[in-house]
């Protein structure tokens, strides 16, 4: 028999507060819940490493980049609550990124150093739990796919605010490499510093990209400043760590991960500044029904109306474009390579007729890829494989 003089004054307390015996009770049945929860998450787990086995039979990769995108969908349209919809994608973000490994191995590139938007696009992308390397450029991405040293690259292409990224371009054009999916990030810009403090700023560092993206803030709240660019928001913090009147523009994770003040947050100049990336390597994604297929297109100097004759195809057949991007041809001065994305997968009838009219006008062609678009759920933006 316990001596009630034994009892610690908590203890004492709470046995005798109905509140607080009510709270232990409900926490009693929370605790079950988390239970019943990691069983079905090992439960879930066997069937991922039976899929595994069979994907690995059949030489088929981990990664299918509308599975989760689908599967959110599908679980916010159930939802009855209260559990927020915009907890869901992060929730089975992590769930499906810890059980990649019962199916194999995964190895993803992205442009480093760790803290920039494209580690933070990675980590959106493919969870916490798989191997991330980073390197140091774009171009290196693609070389790190086509050595085998990775399994899938992530690469930004393009910029609400600032346009598109024509390094990614350039490199798609080079390369062999397939797009698999896409991804697209908000892109949230913060002031940071060793002093956390405004007025102790003489210089901003970052990237090039982010400081054209703040560019009437800075404009604004630290005029005459002087500004650096950087190879990376990374290489800004490590810059602003070691000089106390340097601050550095980039993600909160690159603050955190240098231990840098945040002096202010979002200070980008347009709220709806968003990366889109493309998710490189693997096999082809089977249609989805929600798909974009990337082609790029030659024409032939001085044909008039070339251009013209390369997009009638799509209109013809009913084709939405949802981008049209001109680079130079290297090597032959003023002739342009077109970049076009266009709703659909290539095996859809439509489309496939429009690629194929469009190439017997078109001096050369090649599909670059057809993917997943990223699912958009309360915010959060998905395109990564759930088992």
């Amino acid at each position: 028999m316990i001596d009630p003089r034994s009892q610690s004054p908590a203890s004492a307390t709470e046995d005798s507060d109905p509140a607080a015996r009510e709270i232990n009770s409900v926490r009693a049945e929370i605790d079950a819940v988390d239970s019943g929860i990691l069983e079905q998450l090992n439960r879930r787990a066997t069937l991922v490493r039976e899929v595994g086995a069979l994907k690995r039979s059949e030489r088929v990769g981990v990664y299918r980049s509308a599975r989760e995108r689908d599967l959110v969908e599908r679980l916010v349209a159930s939802n009855a609550g209260p559990f927020p919809n915009s907890g869901i994608a992060p929730v089975f973000r992590e769930i499906i990124s810890a059980t990649y490994r019962l199916e194999g191995a995964l190895r993803v590139a992205y442009l480093g150093p760790e803290g920039t938007f494209s580690h933070v696009a990675a980590r959106e992308t493919f969870g916490s739990q798989v191997e991330m390397v980073a390197v140091a450029s774009i171009g290196e991405i693609f070389a790190a796919l086509e050595r085998g040293e990775v399994d899938h690259g992530l690469v930004p292409v393009e910029n609400t605010t600032e346009g598109v990224i024509t390094q990614t371009l350039d490199a798609l054009l080079a390369s062999t490499t397939p797009i698999c999916g896409e991804s697209v990030l908000h892109i949230s810009l913060n002031l940071m510093s060793a002093s956390g403090r405004l007025e102790d700023v003489r210089e901003v560092a970052s990237h090039p990209q982010p400081l054209a993206q703040c560019r009437d803030w800075l404009a604004r709240e630290l005029p005459g400043i002087a500004r650096v660019e950087t190879p990376s928001t990374a290489a800004a913090a490590e810059r602003a760590t070691q000089r106390s009147e340097v601050a550095a523009i980039g993600s909160a994770l690159v603050a955190e991960l240098s231990g840098l003040r945040v002096i202010r947050s979002a200070i980008e100049d347009r709220r709806d500044n968003t990366t889109r990336f493309l998710v490189l390597g693997g096999d082809e994604p089977s249609p989805s029904g929600n798909d974009l297929t990337s082609v790029v297109f030659t024409v032939r100097k001085g044909e008039s109306g070339a251009l013209y004759r390369l997009l009638e195809p799509f209109a013809v057949e009913g084709v939405n474009l949802a981008s049209i991007q001109a680079r130079p041809l290297k090597g032959t001065p003023w002739e342009y390579v077109f970049f076009i994305d266009a709703e659909g997968h290539q095996s859809d009838p439509a489309l496939a007729r429009a690629c194929q009219e469009a190439a017997l006008r078109a001096h050369s062609h090649r599909v670059l890829g057809s993917f997943p678009r990223a699912g958009r759920i309360d915010g959060g933006l998905t395109a990564r494989e759930a088992s």
